[in-house]
């Protein structure tokens, strides 16, 4: 009987919820507000639901784990989220709780690596353009007259953020013969690409940049108006980190005004809403935060968060548990 799982509560849901939930459904007794359509407490109150009897929450990148949302259940003790990034989840408000909080560690740094490299191939080489050039009429019986695109090979790519992602970033463009250099928080003593502590100067040197940082109050808008213009006419910017990561509105204005070369974003300021403004743009290649949206890579992850869970609720370590802010 599902009532005598251990239970977990549901947030979001997350995009594999549905692959994970066909998995795992005989190992926990799952509680998903999303399926009612009613608001979480109103879900809880109207299925009977006890909060003091909540110990996990699972929940999807989308979805804000905020103080209020932690005082909604007293016994509260782990928050597994189905995403790298943590930056909704209120991580000191789950430090002073003794919260325990799972991510999706490294499972899905390979896919993402993929994801951006393909959106910077998609974007410099117009591939998206091509493809709506030969599906639209009228008439493509004369000679085909298409603009030219950029060539990747040889480029200077600056990656903003070199974690196991960005990392995977380098890895592949080395394939391409590209020149990497990098910014972070801190230098790498291990890593030999060149290393930029302004990331004005990192844009200034390279002819594209791939933005797989980690989004908190020190990373928002670490992309301004000032590092796109430093990126130049012919600068080409892939986002696959968080939206907010890049001054979208800023973003937006130097596409238009032609002050850099284009763009190609996974991830959005206010997702799931976009700026229309980028639609008609053909500098611009737009995916839906799908970067780490494969097959694979859902089994992976789905296995990885019903590790986290089992080994919770066995009372052993974390599988993949994130660093808690004091």
């Amino acid at each position: 009987m599902a009532e005598n799982l251990p239970i977990v509560l549901v947030l979001g849901p997350p995009t594999c919820f549905s692959t994970f939930e066909s998995l795992y459904s005989h190992k926990f007794n799952f509680l998903n507000p999303k399926t009612s359509n009613l608001p979480l407490q109103q879900f809880m109150v109207t299925n009977r639901h006890n909060p003091s009897t909540i110990p996990a929450i699972f929940c999807s990148a989308a979805y804000s784990i905020t103080a209020d949302i932690l005082n909604l259940f007293p016994s509260l003790c782990l928050v597994v989220t189905s995403s790298v990034g943590t930056d909704h989840i209120d991580l000191h408000e789950c430090s002073r709780r003794g919260i325990q909080v799972a991510g999706a560690g490294g499972v899905l740094s390979e896919d993402v690596a993929d994801a951006a490299v393909a959106l910077l191939i998609a974007v410099m080489r117009k591939v998206t353009v091509a493809d709506r050039y030969v599906r639209t009429p009228p008439d493509h019986s004369g000679p085909w007259d298409f603009p030219l695109g950029y060539k990747l090979s040889g480029k200077r790519v600056g990656i903003v953020g070199l974690g196991s992602i960005g990392m995977g970033v380098a890895k592949r463009l080395e394939s391409f013969d590209c020149i990497i250099s990098y910014h972070s928080k801190h230098k790498k003593t291990s890593i030999s690409y060149p290393f930029y502590s302004n990331i004005v100067d990192l844009a200034t040197s390279s002819d594209a940049l791939v933005v797989c940082c980690a989004l908190n109050n020190e990373t928002r808008h670490i992309i301004n108006r000032e590092v796109l213009l430093a990126l130049g006419k012919k600068g080409f910017i892939v986002n696959v980190g968080r939206g907010s990561l890049i001054d979208e509105k800023q973003l937006i204005k130097c596409l238009m005004d032609g002050e850099i070369g284009g763009a190609g974003l996974d991830v959005f300021e206010n997702e799931p809403h976009v700026d229309e403004d980028l639609f008609a743009m053909d500098n611009v290649v737009l995916s839906p935060h799908s970067a780490s949206l494969t097959v694979e890579s859902t089994l992976s992850l789905c296995e990885l968060v019903a590790g986290n869970l089992e080994a919770f609720f066995l009372n052993k370590p974390l599988i993949s548990p994130v660093m808690l802010v004091e």
